[in-house]
């Protein structure tokens, strides 16, 4: 979007956490507010109006009715806690949560890079945002003893990966896939 840009490409305006997006991961989206390869969006024009804001709870009018229905479907990221995300921001402060989401990404780089068989970068991404840093440190303390292991496979610590983290998402009640707006859905 023209004239909009920001200082932090890590958390979006609107509580996505853009670090963990696939899109920003492969270099086809510069993040929210990150340049000229800015989508449209009606929260970023908000944010012009109301004299550019950073983040969408320094608004006095946040939560606003552009959150209504916005963690029922996804996009290229899950928006299934982008609220909670960013409720969390504010009450930690920018710079703690940063903190975290940098922590979640390297748990997340490690994951692409040893236990990626090229088929679970999505499913990655999901489960990193979604999940408690400490849970993910958990999994990732028992994924140490396959990374090291030249004796297996790609494929085989990929599912040991995957299995890891399904088995909490059942745990927590989490799904661990994109949702998708049905056709003609508003």
């Amino acid at each position: 979007m023209k004239n909009f840009t920001r200082s932090n490409l890590t958390l979006s305006l609107c509580g996505l956490n853009c670090s963990l997006c696939p899109m920003k991961i492969g270099a086809y989206c510069p993040g929210c507010g990150g340049g000229e390869g800015n989508q449209s969006c009606s929260i970023a024009k908000c944010s012009l109006e109301h004299e550019r804001i950073e983040y969408c709870y320094l608004c006095p009018e946040f939560p606003c009715s552009h959150y209504e229905g916005a963690e029922e479907y996804d996009s290229f990221i899950t928006h299934q806690r982008q609220l909670r995300d960013l409720e969390r921001a504010q009450i930690i402060g920018i710079e703690a949560y940063n903190t975290e989401l940098f922590k979640k990404r390297e748990i997340l780089d490690l994951l692409l890079s040893e236990f990626n068989d090229g088929r679970r970068k999505t499913f990655f991404c999901i489960a990193v945002n979604l999940f408690d840093i400490a849970d993910l440190e958990t999994i990732m303390e028992q994924l140490v003893k396959y990374k090291s292991k030249d004796s297996f496979y790609l494929k085989q610590k990929s599912e040991k990966a995957v299995e890891l983290l399904n088995r909490l998402a059942i745990e927590e009640g989490v799904e661990l896939k994109l949702r998708k707006k049905p056709s003609g859905a508003k």
